[in-house]
């Protein structure tokens, strides 16, 4: 099934995400920049990567497990900058700013899982069903 992931606001919220932590960590000092920098942008860029790989699969199966990914980096990410606030790494603007971003994103991110997980299961149990029926019409008549 084709998806397009650009029309989808949680990749664009996701997106924007991105580019938020990339301006806001670049003052992180040296000590940092292969530690809490190098971890918060690496789990910022893998919320939308992840949406267009899974939006890229072809089953919904597929699609559900990188929206999973998605989130837990979601997740993750909302951690890191209440983190890096409290280590006093990130100045309380930016984590005003970059803490909103993850509150609007986080519950996106778990609504479009919970969406596509029911479509999941409604696609697993017209499969059950279809092939039910197969067996049934290919049962030989006594």
């Amino acid at each position: 099934m084709a998806r397009d992931h650009r029309k989808l606001r949680v990749f664009h919220d996701a997106h924007r995400l991105t580019l938020a932590i990339y301006k806001h960590t670049k003052t992180f000092p040296k000590d940092e920049w292969y530690g809490l920098r190098a971890q918060i942008r690496k789990a910022s860029v893998s919320i939308p990567t992840n949406i267009v790989e899974g939006s890229a699969r072809r089953s919904t199966r597929e699609y559900l497990n990188f929206l999973n990914i998605a989130r837990a980096s979601g997740a993750e990410v909302a951690y890191l900058v209440q983190l890096t606030c409290a280590l006093e790494i990130l100045s309380k603007s930016s984590f005003a700013i970059l803490d909103q971003l993850c509150q609007q994103l986080v519950p996106q991110l778990e609504a479009l899982v919970d969406s596509v997980e029911k479509l999941w299961i409604e696609e697993r149990k017209a499969k059950r069903v279809k092939a039910a029926r197969n067996r049934v019409r290919a049962k030989p008549k006594a």
